[in-house]
């Protein structure tokens, strides 16, 4: 069993996974990714809000997409929220370097950079700082086979490398 677990300064997720197995081909710059391949459902206490995410392979193994719904309790003075986002992963030959472009139920639009941990030990996403707009960064970690956990961090505007736990403020 997993649980929804909140960590200081940051949101982290544990998440459990419903595993597919990957066909590989002779061209696998994807491997790094393949660990996140699959169905994924959060677990934990309702009050802490919930989600599910999904990530498969598509258009001949050239991109990854992954689907991501939450949902986030009321708190603070606001309703409850259903979030959904969409984020398409690929690999910039020119760059040559994994890029991620993200989109969301509230219109907004991200462009990551994708870095990849050592030793297949996870992701991370990182958007480009811009002096007016918050930073953006989201870490996926293997913990084992079928847990994952997850950071997302947020740097106000202007401060691009200081980040803060707004998951709060949602």
């Amino acid at each position: 069993m997993t649980q929804l677990l909140r960590a200081p300064g940051v949101a982290m997720f544990i998440l459990a996974a419903g595993l597919i197995s990957p066909a590989r081909g002779e061209d696998d710059r994807w491997a790094d990714f393949r660990f996140l391949i699959g169905s994924w459902v959060s677990e934990g206490p309702p009050e802490q809000g919930s989600g599910s995410f999904s990530l498969e392979p598509d258009l001949k193994n050239n991109v990854f997409v992954r689907r991501n719904t939450a949902f986030v309790p009321a708190g603070k003075g606001r309703p409850a929220a259903k979030h959904e986002d969409l984020m398409v992963i690929y690999a910039d030959r020119a760059a040559k370097e994994f890029r991620a472009s993200y989109f969301d139920s509230e219109g907004h639009v991200i462009q990551y950079s994708v870095t990849l941990l050592p030793a297949n030990k996870g992701l991370v996403l990182v958007s480009a700082p811009e002096p007016s707009a918050p930073r953006f960064r989201l870490t996926y970690t293997k913990i084992e086979r079928d847990k994952v956990a997850i950071e997302f961090e947020i740097a106000p505007p202007g401060q691009p490398d200081a980040s803060k736990n707004t998951w709060a403020d949602l």
